[in-house]
């Protein structure tokens, strides 16, 4: 297997090989998977049961239309159907957005998941890309990402949240704000894929308020959620006139059979699906103390089931993950290739207490050689697959998201704006942290690289305006259907979107180690008083989307 390790990794740009792949080149037992984002709690060992004894009907013959598994999907979550397409992955559904709805051109902080940036290059339009900053814990600070847009003049904005790999947080108030403040683009798309792992707040989900405005989808992932990857199904939210533009383009039959037979059975496992939930955040919370106690090596507090870290100076990514594949059968993310990271950086993933300590013992042997003898050195300059800092620079300098090559003819004939020079006299309303919708017509100036954005200096909060007229006051018990007023009179305010946390939440956003150790609300990334006790039952997108405790 050590010999293969190198080509395996060196013929997947975007991703790691598939765990099918690496089962291949080994003894017929594939590695223990800190790779792979998805919850090791579901399905049930009774439920791969049930689902093992139906395999030959499930296999021999066709599925319900996508119709009739979108109906059963929306029953569940108490969402009107004519607001939900569900799709084949939310990568077929990222896809359709970007063919169907991104006209020119779209922003996206990086790093993040790579079909956000991927999928727009290749079909030639301008990926505006703002860079998250590790000196701040790579928190979004959402005026600063609107500023941009705004200088950029991107028509589409992106936001992940939880993002991948950081598993930084945007708490649902300040999302609302953005999204009114951005309400004459084109398009935004709140990517919630890791958002029911989180716990910084009870009800962290937009997608009520996305289903009121007529820019706005939330795209969500399923086989995350409910550890099945190799089933490939997802869903978006949207207004009808939105979720109805993507589901007339999705084949008939796009859902497989095994995605109608778990939809199906979901409704009897409702509770056993919330305790996975559960599990999943205890156990993020003992990974990442078990991890901040390695030397050197920096963990990044996190709302998804995975936790970003940074190697100890003196070792490589790329060393670190072929090290832990062929001397621990372990695998883990290196972040090298993923735009705005590093080869410094690992994203992993969260698993039980006991693949954790094998984890542990792991990075011990390979990164302060108690095994061979010396910390992991720096790449020798003869090797060739090295993905760091040095390659991601160089395609944010040379394109700035510009199109894949082949596309320049197509890509040239698109408006290209410069990034927002440095200090101008601000035309925006002082009372307000977004800025106002750029003229109608603007000149585009020759196209330079993006220059790092720094760190926003916390701003003052002004408490809310009262709700508009007809809208429901923001977050008491949610009415079906009703999106909170956006607030009037905002000052600029932290990325937590709390008032008087702006230092808080930078240090809480910020990587902590063995010296200074990490709490319980650093590592949640918490910007909330710990949630009351939830319900039973099915978390419902209509009314109580993603209860937590």
């Amino acid at each position: 297997m050590a010999e293969n390790v190198t080509s395996l990794f060196r013929s997947t740009a975007a991703h790691s090989p598939s765990m099918a792949a690496l089962t291949r080149e080994s003894d017929g037992a594939g590695p223990v998977d800190f790779c792979i984002p998805c919850n090791p709690y579901f399905p049930t060992p009774a439920m791969f049961d049930d689902l093992a004894g139906r395999l030959r009907e499930i296999i021999t013959y066709y599925p319900s239309s996508a119709d009739t598994i979108t109906a059963e999907l929306c029953n569940l979550l108490q969402l009107p159907p004519q607001c939900v397409a569900m799709g084949n992955g939310s990568t077929e559904l990222i896809t359709w957005i970007d063919h169907l709805l991104v006209r020119e051109s779209l922003a996206i902080p990086v790093p993040t998941f790579g079909r956000w940036t991927d999928q727009p290059m290749e079909t030639g339009k301008r990926v505006d890309m703002f860079p998250l900053q590790e000196s701040s814990g790579f928190a979004l600070d959402l005026a600063q990402y609107a500023e941009f847009i705004r200088a950029r003049g991107t028509r589409v904005a992106v936001i992940c949240n939880p993002n991948n790999p950081d598993g930084g947080f945007v708490p649902r108030q300040s999302l609302i704000q953005f999204m009114d403040a951005m309400a004459d683009l084109d398009l935004i798309v709140i990517d919630e894929s890791f958002l029911e792992f989180a716990d910084a707040e009870n009800e962290p989900s937009v997608v009520e308020d996305a289903v009121m405005r007529p820019n706005v989808i939330v795209l969500r992932s399923l086989g995350k959620n409910f550890g099945l990857h190799g089933i490939r199904f997802g869903y978006l939210v949207a207004n009808p006139a939105l979720a109805g533009k993507v589901r007339s383009m999705l084949p008939k039959w796009n859902l497989n059979s095994f995605a109608e037979t778990v939809v199906f059975m979901l409704k009897e496992h409702g509770a056993e699906y919330l305790e996975s939930l559960h599990m999943v955040r205890r156990d993020r919370l003992d990974m990442a103390r078990q991890l901040s106690a390695l030397p050197g090596l920096t963990v990044y507090p996190s709302q998804g089931n995975f936790l970003f870290v940074r190697l100890p100076v003196g070792a490589e990514g790329t060393v670190v993950r072929d090290r832990l594949l062929t001397e621990h059968r372990i695998l883990v993310r290196e972040c090298g290739n993923k735009i705005g990271s590093s080869s410094r950086f690992l994203r992993l993933v969260v698993r039980p207490q006991v693949d954790v300590r094998r984890l542990v013992s792991g990075l011990e042997q390979v990164l302060y050689g108690t095994r061979r003898g010396a910390a992991v050195p720096e790449l020798g300059t003869g090797t060739s697959y090295s993905s760091g800092t040095a390659a991601v620079d160089r395609l944010v300098v040379e394109t700035n998201g510009a199109g894949m090559p082949g596309l320049a003819a197509q890509a040239a004939a698109m408006p290209s704006l410069a990034p927002a020079p440095a200090p101008v006299q601000n035309p925006y309303p002082a009372q307000s942290p977004y800025p106002t919708p750029a003229p109608a017509a603007m000149p585009a100036p020759a196209p330079v690289p993006a220059p790092a954005m720094p760190a926003p200096a916390p701003m003052p909060y002004a408490a809310p305006a009262a709700a508009m007229p007809g809208m429901a006051p923001a977050p008491t018990a949610p009415m079906p259907g009703m999106a909170p007023a956006p607030a009037a009179g905002l000052a600029a305010v932290a990325q937590t979107g709390m008032p008087g946390l702006a230092s808080a939440a930078q240090n809480n956003r910020r990587g902590m180690g063995a010296a200074q150790g990490l709490t319980a609300a650093q590592v949640r990334g918490r910007t909330q008083p710990e949630p009351t006790p939830e319900p039973t039952g099915w978390p419902a997108a209509g009314a109580m989307y993603n209860q937590v405790g």
